[in-house]
């Protein structure tokens, strides 16, 4: 399948058209007009430092279905002892700046979270798309996730922890908020064992597909974030 170049016409070419690996074009921008398209149409922003912006529908597709969400004893008996305080969209811009400088490396190179990219999200933020929940210790920051939410489907970005267990509380607090909210599912976008752990599992792009449909993120229902 061919990698398709963007150009400065807001497209995207067919998710089905990606790569084996779940790239499908190059190029383009990372405008908010840009990035709610991609976001709807199951694609997101992944690249390195330095290189051109890359697009990737991947199939599998690693998703948290959030009545699914499992619970192990020793995270329920951490999240009954320990003293934190959760909130939501509190401070958006400290923790995608902490998701970027843990994963940054010694020399700030091992994060696809560019400065354009950071910018890019808090602007989401700002226009009400991109959300974040974060885990207090007192007055420090020590968890936090953040992602864009389009109709009954929030897209998770990253995550980040500076005290055990912390990310995952987060997560669990997300999940739990999803449940009430009537959301369709949380989009992990890639696999890991700590996701597989608390209940992710992969779903084909196909299938993935008709879970946006069913969220009505557009073009199934209106542009609008349900957070």
């Amino acid at each position: 399948m061919p990698c398709y170049p963007l150009d400065d016409q807001l497209w995207f070419p067919p998710v089905e058209d990606a790569e084996d690996y779940g790239l499908l074009a190059v190029g383009g921008d990372l405008s908010a007009e840009r990035l709610l398209l991609a976001y709807s149409l199951g694609i997101f922003p992944w690249y390195n430092p330095g290189e051109a912006i890359l697009w990737w529908s991947p199939d599998p597709r690693c998703v948290l279905f959030p009545e699914k969400l499992h619970i192990s004893r020793s995270l329920k008996r951490f999240m009954r002892r320990e003293p934190y305080r959760i909130s939501f969209n509190e401070d958006f811009p400290g923790v995608i700046s902490w998701c970027r400088q843990l994963r940054a490396g010694v020399d700030g190179s091992g994060t696809w979270i560019t400065s354009e990219m950071k910018h890019a999200y808090i602007d989401l933020h700002q226009l009400g798309f991109a959300h974040s929940v974060e885990c207090w210790e007192g007055d420090e920051l020590i968890g936090g996730l953040y992602g864009v939410c389009i109709g009954r489907c929030f897209f998770g970005e990253s995550m980040f922890s500076r005290s055990k267990n912390a990310s995952k509380v987060v997560l669990v607090h997300l999940l739990e908020y999803l449940r009430q909210q009537g959301f369709v599912l949380l989009d992990c976008q890639q696999t890991t064992d700590h996701l597989l752990s608390m209940g992710a599992e992969e779903i084909s792009r196909r299938q993935f597909q008709s879970y946006l449909q069913q969220a009505q993120v557009p073009p199934y229902g209106p542009l609008k974030s349900c957070f």
